[in-house]
């Protein structure tokens, strides 16, 4: 079965599991060109290895708890913390309680913003 993602205007909620985190699972909920969104589902005492992604990212937690370990320091993420990432930079999860969080991946960079170009009249 394809898993399907969002399309532009469809929303989905990301209302915590509950009673229900135990049996759900990650999974992505936009991809394009240039962002990915993912909801994922962590189990207690599951570790993400160190890694590291080109884009920026955002980690929002929806429910539980997780370290979250990058620049020399780990940091507790709980329900409606978020915290951001420039990209390139290493970083591990561990989760300590049942966990679901937002990440949010930037996979090609933001075009600049355009200027207003002066008109000499």
């Amino acid at each position: 079965m394809a898993l399907t993602h969002l399309a532009s205007g469809e929303a989905a909620s990301l209302a915590p599991h509950g009673a229900a985190l135990a049996s759900s699972r990650s999974h992505t909920l936009i991809k394009s060109a240039a962002l990915e969104v993912n909801r994922l589902v962590l189990r207690a005492g599951a570790r993400l290895r160190e890694h590291r992604v080109p884009g920026e990212i955002t980690v929002q937690c929806l429910e539980g708890e997780v370290d979250f370990e990058a620049h020399g320091t780990t940091r507790r993420l709980r329900p409606g913390d978020l915290l951001y990432l420039t990209g390139g930079v290493p970083h591990a999860l561990h989760a300590h309680r049942d966990a679901s969080l937002l990440l949010t991946i930037l996979l090609a960079p933001a075009a600049a913003p355009s200027r207003p170009v002066a008109r000499d009249e």
